[in-house]
């Protein structure tokens, strides 16, 4: 997640609403969707962040997911671990998809612009994770209650 106010972002309230879910027609593609909900709005919207998987696994090759999370999960209970690890996955989706959502509200977000496709601001997400991907790490590691 994009620090809300060094980016602008702070006029939006933003909820995690449901996902990881594939979508529909396209087998490479999964989707996260977010309550969002401006000052200015009358009432929200439900914003769909679509993200490819192929940019999911370079986002955790640049950030090094797997040996990040392996070293949090030392202080975990030996049969609990494979909870975790499973839980990870969908967190991390979350995340990125949280991080390219603070993205396209920072350059402005209409009511009628429900959906962010797959290959929109792929460049933007990955030089933003690039430039800071502590920001993936501790959403995850919050969300499953692990220390860094």
């Amino acid at each position: 997640m994009i620090a809300a106010s060094t980016h602008g972002i702070a006029a939006y309230r933003v909820s995690f609403f449901f996902g990881p879910e594939p979508v529909e027609g396209k087998a490479e593609v999964l989707v996260c969707v977010f309550n969002v909900k401006k000052r200015s709005w009358k009432a929200g919207i439900q914003v769909a962040v679509e993200i490819s998987n192929r940019q999911l696994s370079d986002v955790e090759r640049t950030i090094q997911l797997t040996d990040r999370l392996a070293r949090s999960l030392v202080a975990v209970e030996p049969q609990e671990r494979s909870d975790y690890q499973e839980r990870s996955g969908d967190v991390f989706v979350q995340a990125v998809c949280r991080c390219k959502l603070d993205l396209q509200l920072m350059a402005g977000l209409t009511q009628d612009s429900p959906r962010i496709l797959a290959e929109e601001l792929r460049v933007e997400l990955d030089q933003e994770i690039s430039k800071h991907p502590e920001y993936i790490i501790s959403d995850i590691l919050d969300e499953l209650d692990l220390t860094p």
